[in-house]
């Protein structure tokens, strides 16, 4: 089973003599681990943009601990009961609960100097996937929906995006309108439910009902003409197209071989993840898949195991998965959160909210594997070298699928938004 996928688990060597020159200053000073390259080369990549033509972002609902994961500090009062592991590039250590990615390092860049001054999860959450404050007057798009209004849909017949397990605050298409909307899929073991006719109703009786809702839906399109009207006609008349496709099995993953099924698991998260891998390979620009259960104020090190022990056994599976069938290089793969945790372990054995600094990772799409950007200081307190914003975070997201994050769109209330509201992509990180 474990050779069903190819992966490397071999160490990543330094190929010169400057590389490791650089690697043990990183390791003794602390510096920041990009620039990796030479100038030279550093310059090429600034001009280059990402080859991903889609995305598959894994949300880490509840807020991951940074120290207990992608940005532990070995040795330090703070660490409390996670050890730490080597990865297969050296200087770079994990949370001991990630052992398969460990081995997978030199396909990851790890950001490690995001932050926010967000604390609360809502916020959190609805920042990270629009790039926008939550205010009362606007609903902002979701990356997913910006994706789709940018590049396209990938295939004309399955949706822009998909949300695998988001729940009801997820902003979806926001302004963009309905036709934008990422499809909801609540459990990835039923795929997209409510898509056959009741079983009293013959196909012809299902036609000439659409037929008469349609002749009522005219009379009020008529009647108000407006971009949000017509993106709910479009949306029933992509609904029903997909409906009578063969195209509906890719949300099926029962189809997919008992080998492939067995690799991944059968949690909700992971054949959420296998769904995912289903639906970029047919063309779907943007799949979010949520994972909750990362809020752990209390017992932290109890539960931390089995969660991350999920996520470690999932993306890996993932990654050696998408880069079996050669989707790996055209798929940006992403692990967010709404914030990191505190490095004070409170009375309860837990860690408490903290916006000042967390970690996010990429794989695929053009990304450098092999690298981390951005430095915290002992604690995993605060951001010590090359701040990230998610806002940057987002634009760099846009960078790797090739699209431009200041492109300025309207509101219906003829406001400019774009999808960067101002950030900076992280062109470093391409190759």
């Amino acid at each position: 089973m474990e050779n069903m996928f190819e992966f490397n688990t071999k160490k990543a060597q330094p190929s010169t003599r400057r590389r490791f020159m650089e690697q043990t200053a990183r390791q003794l000073l602390g510096v920041s681990f990009l620039p990796l390259m030479a100038p030279q080369a550093l310059a090429a990549s600034s001009k280059a943009k990402g080859k991903a033509t889609q995305v598959i972002y894994l949300f880490m609902d509840g807020a991951m601990s940074q120290l207990d994961t992608f940005d532990p500090k070995p040795g330090s009062d703070v660490q409390g009961d996670t050890k730490t592991i080597d990865t297969n590039v050296a200087g770079v250590k994990f949370g001991q609960h990630l052992p398969e990615l460990a081995k997978m390092m030199d396909q990851l860049v790890l950001v490690r100097s995001l932050s926010t001054q967000t604390g609360d999860h809502d916020g959190g959450k609805y920042l990270m996937r629009t790039g926008y404050k939550s205010i009362a007057s606007t609903r902002h798009p979701s990356l997913g929906a910006w994706i789709q209004k940018l590049a396209g849909k990938g295939n004309e017949i399955l949706p822009g995006s998909v949300v695998i397990g988001g729940g009801s605050g997820h902003p979806a298409a926001g302004y963009l309108g309905a036709q934008y909307a990422p499809v909801p899929i609540a459990d990835a073991r039923r795929g997209v439910e409510n898509t056959k006719p009741p079983k009293y109703l013959s196909v012809e009786q299902f036609d000439n009902r659409m037929d008469l809702a349609q002749r009522f839906d005219r009379a009020f399109q008529n009647k108000y003409r407006t971009a949000q009207v017509s993106g709910y006609a479009d949306l029933y008349r992509e609904a029903i197209s997909l409906m009578r496709s063969d195209e509906l099995a890719v949300f099926d993953v029962n189809l997919e071989p008992e080998n492939v099924r067995q690799a991944y698991g059968n949690d909700g998260f992971a054949l959420g993840c296998l769904l995912a891998r289903r639906l970029v390979q047919h063309g779907v620009r943007f799949v979010e898949v949520n994972l909750g259960g990362w809020d752990m104020h209390n017992d932290l090190f109890r539960n931390m195991a089995g969660r991350a022990q999920l996520l470690d056994k999932t993306v890996s599976t993932l990654l050696k998965d998408l880069k079996s069938n050669g989707l790996l290089d055209e798929t940006l793969v992403v692990i967010g959160t709404e914030f990191g945790r505190t490095p004070d372990i409170n009375q309860n054995a837990g860690r408490d909210h903290h916006p000042g600094a967390f970690t996010c990772v990429l794989a695929g799409g053009g990304v450098i594997g092999g690298n981390v950007y951005g430095l915290t200081d002992g604690q995993a307190r605060k951001v010590e070298e090359d701040p990230v914003s998610v806002q940057d975070f987002n634009s760099t997201i846009a960078y790797a699928m090739g699209l431009d994050p200041s492109e300025e769109i309207y509101s219906p209330d003829k406001r400019l938004f774009t999808l960067g509201h101002g950030g900076e992509p992280l062109v470093k990180l391409f190759g």
